[in-house]
């Protein structure tokens, strides 16, 4: 008697996981199962295309870097250059020389705009 009590308990969630997993509902069920398969499909796109413009802004982030540096660096020479000494220097070759009188006024009438 108890052996029978015993085997029907145990029976007893088989038969509920027959019901559950039955043929029907399963294919009751199926444009669910589509949509699930769907849903994982964007969602795993979702993360790659997300871990991409991570990646994308990583590497704009570093070339912003190295052109604002170069930015630095080309600023800097052009103030060295600019100086009148430097542009004393660098004309020299081209036979101009720096005046040792001041410039003439020619005229008295000043352009007023």
């Amino acid at each position: 008697m108890a052996d029978e009590k015993l085997n029907k308990e145990i029976k007893a969630p088989k038969a509920e996981w027959k019901q559950v997993f039955n043929y029907n509902r399963i294919v009751r069920n199926i444009p669910f199962f589509l949509f699930l398969a769907v849903l994982a499909i964007v969602y795993i796109y979702n993360g790659h295309h997300a871990d991409k413009l991570v990646r994308k802004i990583a590497v704009t982030e570093k070339n912003i870097k190295e052109l604002e540096y170069e930015y630095k660096t080309v600023k800097s020479d052009l103030i060295f250059r600019s100086k009148a000494t430097e542009l004393i220097k660098a004309v020299e070759p081209l036979g101009l020389k720096e005046p040792k009188v001041p410039p003439m006024l020619l005229g008295d009438t000043v352009v007023k705009k």
